[in-house]
């Protein structure tokens, strides 16, 4: 029987997880219509989450996390797909309750999958990952608002990470001015290439608004990090702007006012990127494809083995990782 290389995590008695690379038979991979030979996957929050403790997320022990994977279909007995067809696969609990990326083949639902648009490699494709996906999501969304680049600055919180990485570049690339706001001021060079306008201390963002509106700046924000950061942003957004709100980083409170909603007519959406149906993925992978700078997207990168990804996960979750992780699956 055929085998396929992956890492294979086990949850011990202390709801500790230990992960090893191990040779699997194909017998072990999980129901679906799709089999995937896959190239690459990345490294995301909710990841790092079932490497080190599960995180909840996962019902079945042992796992296959990773919950992005690209590649190329094997076999299929799904109509929409066929041998050789390039694809990418985000969400849908993948790499939660089903086995994920962190392997070289994978068994999916073909209703799962989205065929790589032609500018987009499958190493590109999980550069971009959950997180790109999501950030594009929530480019969208302000679009779909009004907010154009005419009507001032956008702040991208948590700008350093996967999801404001990408959000920055799309931003700046479509003429929006940037104001990057990171808890890592040595990062201000890197957000700069990305085409950040200006940069924002975490700390002025730290503390809760001492009032329910603050002075008015902002046409929109991205939000990755949530708790007091997304409150006291949400006080500086101009009349009638928007917020897209994607992490809970920074915790699930929200000390706030609703007086910004009120006095001010803001809208925040709320961006899932789970179990978002097809039409509207197939839109944010088509505008990724012709509006992230892809020069800009090689500079996030970190490359990365399967071995290596026990000892990232808690860099992830401590906020020290720059960028996006690609994991080449094979090495």
């Amino acid at each position: 029987m055929a085998s396929f290389r992956a890492l294979l995590s086990e949850q011990g008695a202390d709801r500790k997880v230990t992960s090893k690379v191990q040779e699997l038979d194909d017998s072990r991979l999980p129901p679906g219509d799709v089999t995937v030979n896959v190239e690459f996957s990345t490294l995301n929050y909710k990841d790092g989450l079932v490497l080190t403790s599960g995180g909840g997320l996962v019902k079945t022990w042992p796992h296959v996390g990773g919950i992005d994977l690209a590649g190329t279909v094997e076999a299929s007995d799904n109509p929409g797909f066929r041998p050789g067809d390039r694809v990418v696969l985000n969400g849908y609990r993948v790499g939660e309750l089903h086995w994920g990326g962190y392997a070289s083949r994978a068994r999916v639902k073909g209703d799962w999958l989205v065929k790589l648009p032609d500018p987009i490699s499958t190493r590109r494709a999980m550069a971009i990952g959950t997180a790109g996906y999501t950030a594009m999501l929530c480019v969208l969304a302000l679009e779909k608002h009004g907010v154009t680049p005419g009507r001032g600055e956008v702040l991208v919180t948590g700008a350093a990470g996967g999801v404001g990485s990408v959000a920055v570049a799309i931003l700046a690339k479509l003429g929006y001015p940037v104001v990057a706001a990171t808890g890592r001021p040595q990062e201000a060079d890197y957000l700069k290439g990305l085409g950040a306008s200006a940069i924002m201390e975490r700390k002025e963002l730290t503390e809760a608004p001492d009032r329910p509106l603050l002075g008015e700046r902002f046409a929109g924000v991205v939000d990755t990090v949530s708790g007091v950061m997304f409150a006291r942003a949400l006080a500086m957004v101009k009349y009638g702007g928007a917020a897209a709100a994607c992490g809970l980083a920074g915790g699930a409170a929200f000390p706030g006012s609703i007086i910004p909603f009120i006095l001010r007519g803001i809208t925040v959406y709320g961006i899932d990127s789970v179990m978002l149906p097809m039409a509207p993925r197939l839109e944010a992978w088509m505008r990724l494809a012709t509006d992230l700078p892809m020069d800009k997207l090689d500079a996030m990168v970190v490359d990365a083995k399967l071995g290596d990804l026990p000892g990232l996960a808690p860099q992830i979750l401590g906020g020290k990782v720059r960028g996006r992780i690609v994991v080449d699956v094979n090495t």
